[in-house]
């Protein structure tokens, strides 16, 4: 049987990592734009199965707070990710490709 929690647990802790370390790296002024568009892919991506998580979540019957929980990662990587979003479209009317 999957361990639901011990994955949100473990996911919990990359999130919290990624929220700390994704403003630096942006802040970095020699990032590339090749950079940040696979930084933005990798986040997309833990957006992408946060939300799969947190619906495992809901359907395997976990109470409320560990499906608030999910739905605050999930919101965690979106934010994430909107960022790096927006440091690309930065980057791209300084340089453009």
């Amino acid at each position: 049987m999957t361990d639901w929690l011990a994955i949100l647990e473990e996911h919990t802790v990359t999130g919290e990592t990624m929220a700390r370390e994704v403003p630096a790296m942006l802040g970095d002024p020699a990032i590339s734009e090749r950079q940040v568009r696979t930084l933005f892919s990798a986040l997309e991506t833990q957006a992408d199965f946060a939300e799969k998580l947190r619906m495992a979540l809901e359907k395997s019957g976990h109470d409320f707070p560990v499906v608030e929980a999910a739905e605050r990662l999930e919101e965690r990587y979106a934010d994430l990710a909107a960022v790096v979003a927006e440091k690309l479209k930065a980057l791209r009317q300084v340089t453009p490709d």
